[in-house]
């Protein structure tokens, strides 16, 4: 039986009910990843590069207290013109919205969530959030991290961001028993770049081969699955551009204060001015580069079912 504050849009409930393949997608990139329209525009293209590959788009969110898995153009645009004014919605804020019947753009651990309830097991986004720089003494660790322990959806991400301490990121997950597949690499992607120096848990080369690990994966219970999918090498950054801008960031956000949920935003915003906006475009051509590959994990795993 759906969750009474779920409403899935009908061209996803036909999509579920027929075993279809349906890609969950993020909107918080919305709100508060990009700037507006930007954002928008990214939205909808990121939706038509699923259709594009076979699948169903649903992005989800919060709107007056009520989840939503499937979002119109016109609500697309509603919260990229709100943008920051927008509540970022991780698993502790969903409760709070939907009591007060607010709005709010969901998080990868929102997302899934929401995705969870509607019975989507795979989902798009841009990077994976993870263990901060410094975490030892903050204890600052994404929400996303525990998610991804606890809930059945595979998340087709660009490795994770490069503000972020990433083995320690990796340590989190193999200590919570959270598969890290590495789609056609075998080194965890650093988001803006395709190289860590960090391996990944296996490699898989097709779509196939991905569906065949969530299968098993879930046939043991639940949880979910990291499907690690390196920027394109067109538009992937040097590596020493990027440690150079987030260096730089993170100092300035710790000379002012920022802390939480703003530390993010305020990351990547600076870094892809240090970069000039090249990290914008980078970050637009690697979202929907994660969106056709979701969506062809979708598709092998509905032809399997």
């Amino acid at each position: 039986m759906p969750h009474p504050a779920l409403d899935i849009q009908p061209e996803v409930v036909h999509a579920l009910a027929h075993n279809l393949p349906v890609v969950a997608l993020e909107s918080t990139i919305i709100a508060h990843g990009m700037p507006y329209p930007q954002n928008v525009q990214t939205a909808l293209r990121v939706e038509a590069e699923v259709r594009a590959h076979g699948a169903i788009p649903a992005t989800i969110a919060i709107l007056n207290g009520r989840l939503k898995a499937g979002l119109t153009a016109a609500e697309i645009a509603e919260l990229g013109q709100a943008g920051s004014q927008v509540i970022k919605a991780s698993r502790r804020d969903l409760p709070v919205l939907l009591a007060t019947r607010a709005t709010g753009a969901t998080t990868v651990a929102g997302t899934m969530i929401v995705a969870a309830l509607a019975g989507i097991r795979v989902f798009a986004t841009g990077g994976l959030g993870g263990v901060h720089r410094g975490a030892e003494t903050t204890m600052d660790i994404s929400a996303d991290l525990p998610e991804l322990a606890q809930t059945p959806v595979a998340v087709v991400c660009a490795g994770a961001k490069s503000i972020l301490d990433l083995a320690l990121t990796l340590e989190y997950l193999e200590t919570h028993g959270v598969p890290v597949l590495g789609f056609q690499t075998d080194e965890f992607p650093a988001f803006f770049t395709r190289e860590s120096g960090l391996g990944v848990d296996a490699r898989c080369d097709t779509p196939e081969q991905v569906a065949a690990i969530l299968r098993a994966r879930w046939s043991l219970g639940h949880g979910g699955v990291v499907v690690a999918n390196p920027i394109p090498h067109a538009l992937a950054m040097p590596r020493a551009v990027i440690d150079a801008a987030t260096a730089q960031a993170l100092n300035e956000a710790r000379e002012k204060g920022i802390v939480g949920k703003a530390v993010t935003p305020f990351l990547l915003a600076r870094v892809n001015q240090l970069t000039g906006g090249d990290s914008l475009t980078a970050n637009i051509g690697l979202v929907l580069n994660n969106a056709a590959v979701a969506a062809a994990v979708a598709v092998a795993l509905s032809r399997a079912a």
